[in-house]
This record gives structure tokens, sequence and C-alpha cells, in this order.
């Protein structure tokens, strides 16, 4: 199956000879890498039965045939899977591909926990019970295959790499990639945490070193600054962040035992710190917040805010493991 999306007139003969051999489906204009994917999934949701097997391929010639039939074959074997075929980039990639992985792989860990070496990859499968959880994803552009990494991950789909070989073709001059607007929307999503945790760190802060000056003590300074910034951060990390469905009333108890914990922790640094390592209390406290921000986002994104899986998605995962 080929989706047109939206290509000019003069590729019309590239799609009349494809439908020789594949159902064409068309956009009348562009809508978008995401939008052309969803297109071709909801003609296979309803074409086909869910216990298909489904590869995609992008239409630049990066994508050997034997690797999409080494995805496929991998995708039955690990039905509760999303399989990605994972480019082992070398010193002959294209610089803006090998930085852009590079970089997008980066935060991606940093944000899941998760190790996925080609993150960029369009070489994917996966069994068709896959396809509703797959078109909920927003997304319209290059954004949406980030969107489904970072969506198997809150949902708990195991995602499992297969080696592909590594092909561009002319630099990669027939990417349509736009390296300003599509990196804004693929790292938006990511960067969502970090802004909350950020807000939250300045509200924290700006506290913090208000009440100092007016001489209100370090240790009840900095519980104040904290019981004010971890309301809002609560606020901003279920509602924006995570999209947790949790119940409200747990989540709540679960971050604030989490939050005494970490004012705690932070409040016994920052005065060992300060007491007795001498450092000045302003330069104590950026590298305490420093420590306890990777904790405060371990502990949300793996316990408080874990997405509830249904039996549908704890099946997936045992069928893979």
């Amino acid at each position: 199956m080929v989706v047109n999306d939206g290509s000019s007139g003069d590729k019309e003969s590239i799609f009349k000879e494809a439908e020789k051999y594949a159902v064409v489906l068309h956009h009348s204009k562009n809508m978008g890498k995401g939008r052309a994917l969803k297109t071709g999934l909801e003609y296979i949701s309803k074409s086909f039965p869910s216990d298909c097997l489904v590869v995609t391929m992008d239409a630049d010639g990066q994508h050997a045939l034997e690797d999409a039939e080494r995805v496929c074959k991998a995708a039955e074997e690990n039905p509760g899977c999303l399989i990605l075929g994972s480019r082992r980039l070398s010193k002959n990639v294209p610089f803006k591909s090998l930085f852009g992985n590079t970089i997008t792989r980066f935060i991606y860990r940093l944000s899941t926990g998760l190790n996925i070496y080609d993150t960029q990859t369009g070489l994917r499968a996966f069994k068709g019970s896959l396809i509703s959880e797959l078109l909920k994803i927003s997304g319209e552009r290059y954004e949406y295959e980030m969107n489904v990494l970072l969506e198997c991950s809150r949902k708990n789909i195991p995602i499992k790499e297969v080696e592909i070989k590594t092909i561009y073709i002319a630099e990669n001059q027939s990417s349509h990639f736009n390296a300003v607007k599509d990196s804004y929307r693929i790292y938006k999503e990511i960067f969502k945490f970090s802004s909350s945790s950020a807000a939250s760190f300045v509200i924290d802060y700006s506290l913090y070193s208000l009440l100092s000056l007016f001489g209100l003590g370090l240790i009840f300074s900095n519980i104040a600054a904290r019981a004010v910034s971890a309301c809002a951060n609560y606020t901003l990390n279920r509602r924006l962040v995570f999209k947790s469905n949790a119940d409200i009333k747990k989540s709540a108890l679960q971050y604030f035992i989490l939050a005494a914990f970490i004012l705690t922790g932070n409040t016994l640094v920052l005065n060992f710190l300060t007491s007795c390592l001498g450092l000045n209390r302003y330069a104590a406290k950026l590298f305490t917040e420093i420590i306890f921000f990777a904790l405060s986002w371990f502990v949300q994104h793996k316990l408080i805010f874990k997405r509830k899986t249904d039996t549908e998605s704890e099946r997936r995962k045992a069928e893979c493991l």
C-alpha cells in the first residue's frame, strides 16, 4: 500500500505505476507524514484482520526489502512489541542525520529511561492489534513517530530493535524534514517535563531567595518555597506533562509523600553544603536542585503518573518478554 501525501503532478506517473502492484491512497494536499501514516493505518484496520502484520517504510529509498522482511518476522515472533529497524549510524552518515539522531536519542532516554538507538527510523513493524492504540496518538507531521515512541513508553508497550542497513542516497537530499519546524514538533513533547520542572524551580528559587533576603532563615525559607512550588509542579505534571489518568487522590498522596521525602533530603543536603562545606547558600541551592530533579522525574514517571494499562497491554508485554 502506498500513500500519496499531496505530491506534485509530475509524480503522477510514479503512482500510476505503483497502482499495478499496490493500493494507492491519495491526499489532495500535503498533510504530513503522521497523517499519511494514520491514513494507511485506518485503511488497514478496516480492510484486514487484527492479527495481520504491518510494516511501515519511508519513500526515500533508505530501507532495503530484506530489512523490511526481517522486521516483519520479528513482529511475528514478538506480537506485543513495536519493532524498529535500527540503523547503526556511522561516520559515513550525513552530519545532519547523525547529529539529529544522537541528540534525539539522548533526550528520549532522559525522558523515558529507555535506550533506543535509532529513534528516527521509519522502518517499523507491529501486529494489527496495535493500530487502535497508534491511531489515538497525536501528531500529524514528523513529530508523530516520536510521539509513538513516547506513548509506547508510557503505556508499557515494549519496543524491540532489529539492526538494518544504513542507506543514504545523495546525502539524504530528498528528505522533506525541516530542521527548525520539525525538530520543534519532535522535541516539544519531550521538553514538557523539563519545562514543568523549570517553572517550578523558578517559583521555588525565587521564593527561597526572597524569604532569605528578609532574614527568615535557611530552613524555613527552603520549606516554604518547596511547599508552594510542589503544588504548582503536581498540577502541571498531572495535567500537561504525563496527562495521567491515575486516581487524583492516590497520585496526589504519592506525590506529596515524594515531595516530603525530597524536601527533607533537599534541606539536609542544603544544610550540609552550607554549614559543613561552607558553600554559598545560593550555589548550594542550585547544586541540590539538580540532584533531586533527577530523582523526582524518575519516581513520577515510573510510579506516580504511570498510565493505567488495560489487560490487552499487559498481555502484549508478557508476550514480548
